[in-house]
């Protein structure tokens, strides 16, 4: 088959698929505004399309979203178009259609099968909107009209969408009834292989030190350090942590930008806000136990993993981190928020121990008591790593279901005409 695969940031979520489907004898494209030139990557025909246009000054705040997305959508329309043009004609097209890219595609293909990637659907309901009160909207009379005009992207595909998959039961479950008969749940996957538990990790810190498995490390994990993943709750909490545990290092990981959610105030980090927020009831002692690692290569992101002692995993109720599965997979005792992505795959004394996301004082204390319990850290990273491998496998198990997705996509009836 002919393949074409939109991602702004390739490979992106495609990472593993893609090259499983030109080591099938598949031609696989990817159509992407992330390079400058064509290349190939693993066997994948990489071809750019530049953005054309501009955001227009002084439009609606509500339009603002979709106009980049549609500013998108025209621009890979104009790759895709450039694409034909050289006699190309996908059989399959995937693409993750969050930031408008596939719009037009089919109108470029129209019996082309368009798979989705279909991460969230914006609900305004609870716990979905104002999960958290220190950050309330400023417009919650409003919120409803404007999420539901946010989901005009989404709403676009739904008419075009072949089929779609998602990578966990909870993140399907946001998206509407008509669209769930056709959303296949399959996740990215975890190479198991990989990421396991190693007794001999070390961990170099920026001071030098070198923490190990002797040591007593507690982990926590954002691509961006803010409210979304819990940062501020984890702060909050650690400077009686800090206090209860005398000989414990602190290691976090992540950026300083904002991924998720509101910005900070102009000028400022979410980072720094809530450092500042706790530093004066942290001694300074107690303050050069704690690690900020920024953003580190993949390696001393294990490693990291596997030095850990207790993992801290904190989330509003969203999208599921890659790196909270990673934890499982390399053997971590994890204490998490008791939210629903959570729930999917943790399950209280089996695979982990959950704490109410606000709950400063219940993090510390159960943190705490996981620390001096190591029997139950052991019994808890097995299970975790039992159950990471029986359903997050990359090779054994998720990456042949995403491959039997596109092969299903390709045999999928092709949507009924619309006036």
């Amino acid at each position: 088959m002919k393949i074409l695969l939109i991602h702004q940031n390739f490979p992106g979520q495609y990472k593993h698929l893609a090259p499983a489907l030109v080591a099938l004898g598949h031609q696989v494209v990817a159509l992407t505004c992330k390079v400058k030139e064509p290349q190939r990557w693993k066997g994948v025909q990489i071809v750019p399309y530049a953005i054309r246009g501009a955001s227009t000054q002084g439009i609606h705040p509500w339009l603002s979203d979709f106009e980049t997305k549609l500013l998108r959508g025209t621009s890979c329309y104009q790759g895709a178009m450039a694409l034909k043009q050289q006699g190309f004609e996908p059989d399959v097209i995937c693409a993750h259609h969050g930031w408008g890219e596939s719009l037009f595609l089919k109108d470029v293909w129209p019996k082309a099968r368009l798979g989705l990637y279909c991460e969230l659907y914006h609900l305004s309901q609870q716990p979905f909107l104002n999960f958290d009160p220190e950050f309330p909207s400023r417009t919650p009379d409003i919120d409803g009209l404007r999420i539901r005009l946010k989901n005009l992207n989404n709403r676009l595909h739904e008419e075009v969408m072949d089929a779609g998959i998602s990578p966990t039961r909870f993140q399907a479950s946001t998206f509407p009834a008509d669209w769930q008969n056709r959303i296949t749940v399959a996740h990215d996957g975890i190479d198991t292989d990989q990421v396991r538990p190693d007794p001999q990790a070390r961990l170099a810190l920026d001071d030098g030190r070198v923490l190990s498995r002797d040591d007593e490390v507690i982990t926590f994990i954002n691509r961006n350090l803010e409210p979304y993943r819990g940062y501020h709750i984890f702060m909050r909490a650690l400077p009686g942590i800090l206090k209860r545990r005398p000989n414990a290092h602190v290691v976090l990981l992540g950026g300083d930008d904002t991924s998720y959610g509101a910005r900070p105030p102009k000028g400022q980090t979410w980072k720094q806000i809530f450092i500042d927020e706790v530093r004066g009831r942290i001694p300074t002692p107690h303050w050069d136990r704690v690690h900020f690692l920024g953003r580190v290569p993949y390696a001393r992101f294990l490693a990291m993993l596997q030095v850990s002692s207790a993992h801290v995993y904190l989330t509003y109720p969203f999208v599921l981190s890659w790196s909270l599965l990673e934890a499982m997979s390399a053997g971590c005792a994890i204490l998490a928020s008791d939210t629903d992505p959570v729930r999917e795959v943790m399950s209280e004394g089996e695979t982990g121990w959950m704490v109410d996301f606000f709950d400063t004082e219940a993090l510390t204390e159960r943190l705490s008591a996981l620390l001096d319990d190591p029997e139950a850290r052991a019994g808890l990273g097995r299970t975790a790593r039992a159950f990471a491998q029986e359903h997050y496998d990359l090779q054994r198990l998720c990456l042949p279901k995403q491959v039997d997705w596109v092969m299903r996509l390709a045999d999928t009836p092709p949507l009924p005409p619309r006036d």
